[in-house]
Parts: structure tokens; sequence; C-alpha cells
């Protein structure tokens, strides 16, 4: 017998699945609650309106997002290349496994200022605590000097890019599959490491 926090976990899932794959405004919850197995009902038991469940879908990818990038801080060498290089793998890890991610990431545009302020809620943390730490590496001048907000946004704007313009890296002959996720993150880990690799 399947729990009831176990169907509320799978319709998230479905839901990012779906809303992933074809955008949120091209899937109906009937056809989430079909991917489920249950009836709408049940879906709107759990989320009584699809903003709800949109809200949830994206407070869950957030929150998964913070947990492994928290992991791959906590876990990397002092050395500040290393934990930058830990970090941008940990980010592609998600997207390699699951590419609904992307698309997920795709819609983020797409979304109401409402929507888009309650995500901004979730990750501006996140990111104030990257762009405070980028700058005391610099600093200490573990890290070659440079504006840390402008780092981490250009690290931000390439995994979004992969998203949001597949079709100008197909031009360059890059492919929006595991491998060309592989090719694509080890890109940005050298990019980063000459970038920010202090003068010796």
């Amino acid at each position: 017998m399947t729990s009831p926090a176990s169907t509320r976990v799978r319709i998230l899932d479905a839901a990012l699945d779906l809303f992933g794959q074809r955008g949120v405004d091209s899937v109906s919850l009937d056809e989430i609650a079909r991917e489920v197995g249950v009836r709408k009902q049940t879906v709107l038991y759990w989320f009584p309106s699809k903003d709800e469940l949109l809200d949830a879908v994206l407070e869950t990818a957030a929150a998964e997002l913070v947990a492994v990038i928290d992991a791959a801080v906590r876990s990397a060498p002092a050395d500040p290349l290393e934990r930058i290089d830990s970090v941008v793998r940990a980010v592609f890890r998600p997207a390699v496994r699951r590419p609904a991610v992307l698309g997920l990431i795709r819609e983020l545009g797409r979304l109401s200022p409402a929507h888009a302020a309650r995500l901004r809620e979730h990750l501006d943390p996140l990111i104030a605590r990257a762009i405070e730490a980028i700058g005391a590496e610099m600093d200490a001048g573990r890290l070659r000097r440079g504006d840390p907000g402008l780092i981490a946004a250009l690290a931000y704007a390439t995994v979004t890019g992969v998203a949001t313009e597949p079709e100008v890296l197909r031009t360059v002959g890059w492919t929006a599959d595991a491998r060309g996720l592989r090719q694509l993150r080890d890109e940005l880990r050298a990019f980063l490491r000459a970038a920010l690799a202090p003068d010796s």
C-alpha cells in the first residue's frame, strides 16, 4: 500500500518531469494525475491549484540544489579551486541523471513575478554565500582578483544557457545528451580554474 507522503512525492516527481519536458503551460493536472496513477482529486488534495503545485516543484528543486551544493562544499578540499570544481560537478550531476531538470530551468524565465520571487527566496541565500566565499578567497589571495558576483553570474549563465539555448550550442557541434553535458561541465571547470587561479 502506498503511503500518503509517497503519493505527494510521486506527484511532485511527475510534475517536475512533465513541466521540464513539455513546459508548465502545456501540462494539465489531469495529465499529472494519469502519470502518477491517481485521480485528479488526489492531486488537488495535496496541491489545491496548479500554481501551488508549481511552487512546490520549484521549492523542492531549489532545496535539492542547495543540499547538493552544501554537501559538495563540505566534502571538498580546502583549496578554493578544488572547492569550486566540486560545486560545478555537483550542479551538473542532477542534470546528467535527469534531463528534465534542464527543462525546468528553461521554464524559470517564463515564471510569473510571484513564482519568481518565491524561487528567489530559496536561492538568494545560496547565491549570497557563494559570492561571499569567492570574495573572501580573493581577499586572501587564493583566487585571482575579480568581481565575485560576476564570476557567480557567469557560471550560472553557462548552466542556464544549456537549458535555454540548446540550438545555439548545437551550431558549434554540442549535443544535448549526457555525454554533451559532461563535456560542457568539464569545459566550465577548466574555464573557471584558468580564470580564477592566482598569479604565481
